[in-house]
């Protein structure tokens, strides 16, 4: 039990410990500190905006019911003779009927020493003892002000004051107020509503952007269990693929990608080493096998060592492919140079002609400058040359060729906007060795590539390692060339190398 208790204890802690190391911990918390920092901005600027409304809201009230008391004053005085006593009945008649909003307040001074009221009641900072109410008392033209106040309960006092003059007399002033407290209170109400709503709002939205993040970052939480899952001997796991264009869909595929090029890559090293094995186990053991039976006879022993030395040099040329092979991989296999093609072909015409007694025949249809590694395409064009003698007889034909044939357009009627250079195939320089040996069959076709394949054929006569097609194909591909086969048993074969002129390569080219 206790032993369940601090394993649970563990698992706890470890989980508190990794939660501020994830990704999406560290984006949540960027994204709260954002939010605060936007939020903690926002309440003070929306708490402003709001107080400047609600007191230009105020100012309007106050201004529309002291046009309308000025109104009714300027009708009431049309008739000449009016007195300070009319003016007491007018102002309680029009209290008497005309209602103020909340916390405005109707004050008439009549004659500086009576006033009249709407409430009937005035708060301290203007009763008639206070400062604000001796100043009302002494205005001769219209004013607007404000005045803070003491009593948080009253708030900021905002008030207009106008002369009320009959027949050129000033018989008393008539001030409009307002008590900002209570508006500012609601207005804080709505401030303190705001506040909460943003708080509430953002406590989800981090909540839901956890949740979220955890699932838009859950590619690369299985991108790191696969990882941790591949291992020498399983290279097949991959991610669950991502459907759109998106960076982790890419991420995904690229990764995919990947592992397909490396699992590629593992597999052809792993039969490489394989059939490499198996390739040197044969004459390792003849070497062995005559050297243990190896006796005091001088003939036998001569003997013994030239079938020691003729396998040993056959292991070295083994050995020499598969260096070859794997530098093939590499991009400074190629140094460039620009080759003239006729040259090149009648040089390894004249070479081809030592290999073995055919019926040796050149053809030249026309020739032409290409960029190319001349070393390894000597050495591609003999290894076809030396397998089209081993598979041919006396009396057989061996055709060497090459051509340069022409740039040609390609036409796609389903897009028009093509360019030029996208509607044409570029310049190839074709080289063919044509024999009428005993050909190959269709399913050999598909093979002879291969490292360590060889042909079945009864007439057989190679003693190679297999190796000499792979490494024409590595040539060709490393020029951004190919090499295809086309053939018919008992009518013989033709292998040709398709190359660019100008192979896209990085390496500098030499000139002579």
């Amino acid at each position: 039990m206790n032993n369940s208790s601090n394993t649970f204890d563990k698992a706890r802690q470890s989980l508190w410990q990794q939660l501020p190391q994830e990704t999406r911990t560290r984006i949540l918390l960027l994204y709260a500190l954002l939010m605060l920092v936007l939020t903690g901005l926002t309440v003070p600027i929306f708490r402003y905006f709001l107080f400047q409304r609600v007191e230009r809201r105020v100012r309007d009230d106050l201004a529309h019911e002291r046009e309308e008391f000025l109104e009714a004053f300027a009708d009431w005085r049309r008739p000449e003779g009016q007195s300070a006593q009319d003016l007491k009945t007018f102002v309680v008649e029009y209290l008497d009927n005309n209602y103020t909003e909340d916390d405005n307040f109707h004050v008439i001074l009549i004659e500086g020493i009576g006033y009249f009221s709407s409430p009937d009641y005035l708060l301290d900072p203007f009763k008639p003892d206070s400062d604000l109410f001796k100043q009302w008392q002494t205005v001769t033209a219209p004013m607007r002000d404000s005045q803070p106040s003491d009593d948080p309960d009253i708030g900021k006092l905002l008030y207009k004051a106008d002369p009320l003059i009959v027949d050129d007399r000033q018989l008393g002033v008539h001030v409009v107020v307002h008590a900002a407290a209570g508006e500012r209170e609601e207005s804080l109400e709505g401030v303190y509503v705001f506040s909460w709503m943003i708080v509430v709002v953002v406590g989800l939205s981090m909540l839901l952007a956890w949740i979220g993040a955890g699932r838009l970052l859950k590619p690369i939480q299985e991108l790191a269990t696969t990882a941790r899952s591949i291992s020498e001997s399983d290279l097949t796991r991959r991610i669950p693929p991502i459907e759109g264009h998106s960076e982790l869909a890419n991420l995904t595929n690229t990764f995919n990608a990947m592992m397909d090029r490396i699992q590629q890559a593992f597999d052809s090293q792993r039969n490489f080493i394989n059939d490499a094995g198996h390739e040197l186990r044969t004459p390792i053991t003849i070497v062995r096998g005559h050297l243990e039976l190896l006796d005091d006879d001088p003939q036998g022993r001569q003997e013994t060592v030239e079938l020691v030395i003729d396998e040993l040099d056959r292991m070295a040329r083994l050995v020499n492919d598969m260096i070859l092979l794997a530098k093939s991989e590499r991009a400074d296999f190629l140094r460039l140079e620009t080759i003239e093609t006729g040259a090149l072909v009648k040089e390894l015409f004249t070479k081809a002609q030592a290999l073995a007694d055919r019926n040796w025949t050149l053809s030249i249809e026309n020739q032409g400058m290409m960029v190319g590694d001349r070393q390894q395409l000597t050495g591609a064009l003999l290894n076809l040359l030396r397998n089209a003698a081993q598979h041919t007889q006396t009396t057989d034909t061996i055709e060497l060729g090459c051509r340069i044939t022409a740039e040609r357009p390609v036409t796609d009627s389903r897009n028009t906007k093509q360019t030029t250079a996208q509607r044409s195939i570029a310049q190839q320089a074709q080289f063919w060795v044509k024999d009428s040996g005993i050909g190959i069959s269709d399913a050999e076709q598909q093979r002879i590539f291969g490292r360590f394949a060889r042909g079945k054929g009864k007439q057989r006569q190679s003693d190679g390692s297999g190796l000499g097609l792979a490494i024409v194909s590595a040539i060709a591909e490393a020029h951004g060339g190919s090499v295809s086969v086309v053939s018919q048993l008992g009518r013989g074969s033709t292998f040709q190398l398709n190359l660019p002129v100008r192979p896209t390569h990085t390496a500098p080219v030499r000139t002579h």
